[in-house]
């Protein structure tokens, strides 16, 4: 019998904990899922009146660990963002990242033991949703004693869950965060994921999703990978950034073809790390869900938003965002204040696309810092 492919984990030190979904916990498109957890880290502390929770949601592939802390020092993805005194002050602040449910860093996802079998989910596990990942968020909260966060949050993939998270869970939140997000996934974002999509499923070593650890769908994965990162970033930096630079000597390979530009050098790099941290079926589910993404689906956003009981919100766009565009984002922004919410919008002007957020954080950290207070 062919070696299961295992749950990729982060090796220790290991500051995740973890919560125990409703069991069963039912599916937004239909089905359930039973044993179901999910990992998540907090910084700071919970106040005695429960009222200072923020509760952070990831983009597509991050794990929980968005910043350094005790139990884990090593840096997280938004390390200068989040923290003592910083933007997301967890001086006074209590911030609960949630590894996203169908993910691979402890949550449970299609590379996760399905309990009816004793084998992984593979493609097996029910059709996920965004608002899969809100609900599983939500319970997060609930398995703290937290009845109302006091924020919302989220970039990308993020961006949308929150949106859920406040159709879906009316009054429990009293403010929000919507960073590169969108009330529905464009068609030109549509078209690129599928395109990453295709490369994985269209590798032989995907095996219809029955790949194992010894024989990963390497090629697909790394073309996945590389089309997400030339699209997460901007032209203009790609100019700034590589020009026209040689690929380093150790990248020369001595065969057709092979990477002559630094910028493909930084691809391959970027492309091989995550072949090795991230699980190819997760990432289709993941993927997919974004697509299907409609806040439409629940009414009129400007009436769903108006019943969350929301009192301020923020949304941050990137002008050079090719993913989701600022256009989205006034979108957005456009709907929360029509539905009673006091909202600020704000348009940044960076340089480097949709990671903006991960990079530029003096501009990112001055609009939290003086939303949050």
């Amino acid at each position: 019998m062919a070696t299961p492919m295992p749950q990729p984990e982060q090796s220790e030190p290991d500051a995740r904990r973890y919560a125990k979904l409703p069991d069963p916990f039912p599916i937004w498109r239909g089905g359930v899922l039973h044993g179901a957890q999910i990992a998540y880290e907090t910084w700071g502390r919970l106040n005695a009146a429960r009222d200072n929770a923020v509760l952070l949601f990831t983009g597509l592939s991050p794990s929980a660990h968005a910043a350094s802390s005790p139990q884990d020092p090593r840096d997280g993805w938004w390390q200068r963002m989040l923290g003592r005194g910083l933007a997301i002050d967890t001086g006074q602040l209590f911030v609960i990242c949630v590894n996203s449910l169908g993910s691979c860093f402890g949550s449970t996802g299609p590379a996760s033991i399905d309990p009816a079998t004793g084998r992984p989910y593979r493609l097996a596990f029910p059709d996920l949703s965004v608002e899969d990942i809100a609900r599983a968020g939500y319970e997060v909260a609930r398995s703290l004693g937290i009845q109302r966060v006091d924020t919302v949050m989220g970039p990308s993939l993020g961006g949308m869950v929150v949106l859920a998270y406040a159709a879906l869970f009316p009054g429990t939140a009293r403010r929000l965060v919507s960073i590169s997000g969108t009330l529905a996934a464009s068609p030109f974002a549509i078209a690129l994921r599928s395109i990453q999509r295709e490369a994985i499923t269209g590798d032989p070593d995907w095996r219809h999703g029955n790949y194992t650890a010894d024989r990963l769908p390497r090629t697909g994965m790394s073309l996945a990978r590389k089309l997400g990162t030339v699209t997460y970033r901007s032209a203009a930096e790609w100019q700034q950034r590589f020009d026209r630079q040689p690929v380093r000597p150790d990248l020369k390979r001595n065969e057709p073809f092979a990477p002559e530009f630094s910028v493909q050098g930084y691809l391959e790099s970027q492309a091989r790390r995550w072949i090795n941290a991230f699980d190819a079926n997760c990432y289709l589910y993941l993927s997919r869900a974004m697509d299907r993404f409609d806040l439409g689906a629940h009414g009129d956003p400007a009436a769903v938003l108006g019943k969350a009981g929301l009192e301020q919100a923020l949304v941050i766009g990137v002008e050079s965002d090719l993913l989701f565009s600022i256009a989205e984002q006034r979108a957005v922004a456009q709907a929360l204040q029509a539905g009673g919410a006091a909202t600020r919008f704000a348009p940044l002007q960076c340089i480097e696309g949709h990671d903006s957020f991960l990079i530029d954080i003096e501009r990112f950290g001055r609009e939290l810092r003086a939303f949050l207070g």
